[in-house]
Order: C-alpha cells, then sequence, then structure tokens
C-alpha cells in the first residue's frame, strides 16, 4: 500500500490525474488508473528490490487478469476522455526510489 501510495504522488508531482486507485473489478484489482495528457494509463505498482525484478514479477496470467480488468473500468466510465490506452509498471525500490517501466505490455 505504501508503494502505491508512493507512485500515486510521483504522478501527481508530474502532472498527471490519478482516476482511480485500488480499481476492484471481477477480473481482478488495478493499482491505478491515471490520465496523462490524452492517454489512459493502467498501472501496475511492484515493490522490489530492482527494476528487474519488478519487470519478472508481471506474469502472463496477471497481464491477462489487467487487460480484462481495464476493458470493464473502460465501459463502466463512459465519462473518460481519451485518445490512447497504454499498461505501465512502477517499480518501488528501496530507498522510495521510484522507476517506471512505460509501456510495459500490450495486448495485439
Amino acid at each position: 500500500m505504501a508503494a502505491e501510495h508512493a507512485a500515486m504522488a510521483d504522478l501527481k508531482a508530474r502532472g498527471w490525474q490519478v482516476l482511480l486507485h485500488r480499481a476492484r473489478t471481477r477480473w481482478g484489482e488495478i493499482d491505478l488508473v491515471a490520465l496523462h495528457g490524452s492517454c489512459l494509463v493502467f498501472v501496475e505498482v511492484k515493490a522490489r528490490p530492482s527494476l528487474l525484478a519488478a519487470g519478472e514479477a508481471i506474469r502472463p496470467g496477471q497481464v491477462s487478469r489487467i487487460m480484462n480488468a481495464a476493458r470493464y473500468l473502460c465501459a463502466a466510465n463512459p465519462d473518460w476522455v481519451y485518445d490512447s490506452i497504454r499498461f505501465d509498471v512502477c517499480a518501488v525500490l528501496p530507498g522510495n526510489t521510484i522507476e517506471w517501466i512505460p509501456d510495459a505490455f500490450r495486448q495485439f
């Protein structure tokens, strides 16, 4: 939870608009949903000892659940205005260092 709050503070400091925190759906939870310009960004937050460990923590099953939850949230929030969608990973490393993996995964 502390890692999610650190990620949220970082997003807000960058001027992003945080739309949802811990968005729960029947497919699972999305840690953060934010708007960056006209891009809707679904963020998975991982508190890990390294950026590599954070990236490796995202498994294919989790990617599927996140994408299904994102589809549901987009349908449930028709008032959201965006031109594109992206899936990022936010790694919260020791010392509360924040590293981003933008466009970490996608569905084709």
